[in-house]
């Protein structure tokens, strides 16, 4: 049942933001780069009892993630302003994240043994 509640909450909250973002493009934006999905995760974990150990790792992988996330946006973005079909900007901007995501734990990797 909790499982149900976590996924209808989460399921309005990104219903709401595409509807904002429909209406007013430039707020949805704004609020779907807002870390809703972060921390609905935090909360989730949090009262699932996680331990704060457990949270604080996560939040190290979600802070990992954030300058290949930005990777995806850049490249989607500018697939779409040269008229690339969305599909094929998603596509490149996914390859971009799984690339600069290689390269980034190459180089934590490298910087942690120094």
């Amino acid at each position: 049942m909790y499982t149900i509640f976590k996924i209808a909450v989460s399921a309005i909250l990104i219903g709401l933001v595409t509807e904002i973002a429909r209406r007013f493009p430039t707020y949805g934006g704004i609020i779907a780069a807002l870390p809703l999905v972060s921390l609905l995760s935090i909360l989730w974990l949090s009262i699932q009892g996680e331990q704060a150990e457990t949270l604080n790792k996560f939040i190290v992988g979600v802070l990992m993630g954030l300058p290949a996330t930005m990777v995806l946006l850049v490249i989607v973005y500018i697939g779409m302003k040269n008229s690339m079909h969305l599909i094929w900007s998603i596509s490149l901007g996914i390859a971009g994240w799984m690339i600069f995501l290689a390269i980034q734990e190459i180089f934590v990797k490298v910087f942690k043994n120094i």
